[in-house]
């Protein structure tokens, strides 16, 4: 259920910037960038267009606004799960796992935001979402290159793609226990490649 906020007569109608943040990615990450209108965003919280843009400048500023939020709040925790204590075959298994959950989990909000964003039409949001995804994909390889530098490069692509495969069959109504016998089976598929 969405929230409205009462205007006051006479006064331009206020609104939370942060719950605004949060309701667009709701709405971005259940159907897309290019399916939601600022339309669709200032009904469902029941502002006014000039207010939103007077916040958030355009829908590409809102979204990239969206994109810092689920940096930090939804996104998968790669930097925790890629700890270098951890063996790295088991480290590797727990992100691929870890995102067949979160990506099959929702009902409405399946895949990840970031990487759906990635295939996106406006240019100019395939980009931001492209500086979340690359981002991602340098940590892994990190992590990586610290036992296996040689392989750093065809393991990250390989774990990029799976993760990728994940979100698109997840949007596609995967459940999570399909997911995860995705995530597993390619996580045997490493047990060939890494040994520690």
């Amino acid at each position: 259920m969405t929230k409205k906020f009462e205007r006051s007569p006479g006064r331009p109608r206020s609104f939370d910037p942060e719950l605004v943040v949060e309701v667009a990615q709701k709405l971005f990450h259940a159907r897309g960038y290019d399916s939601v209108s600022i339309a669709d965003i200032t009904s469902a919280l029941g502002i006014n267009p000039p207010s939103f843009y007077g916040v958030f400048g355009s829908k590409m500023g809102l979204y990239s606004r969206v994109l810092e939020r689920y940096a930090k709040t939804d996104a998968i925790p790669i930097p925790y799960l890629l700890c270098s204590e951890r063996p790295m075959l088991i480290a590797l298994t727990a992100l691929l796992e870890e995102s067949a959950r979160r990506y099959g989990s929702s009902q409405t909000c399946t895949g990840c935001l970031v990487i759906e964003g990635t295939r996106c039409t406006d240019k100019d949001a395939r980009k931001a979402a492209n500086v979340f995804h690359t981002a991602a994909e340098e940590n892994i390889r990190r992590f990586i290159g610290t036992r296996y530098p040689q392989d750093a490069d065809r393991l990250t692509d390989f774990i990029s793609t799976v993760m990728s495969g994940l979100s698109i069959k997840a949007r596609q109504g995967h459940s999570v226990e399909q997911l995860l016998a995705s995530a597993r089976l390619a996580a045997q598929a490493l047990s060939s490649l890494v040994k520690d």
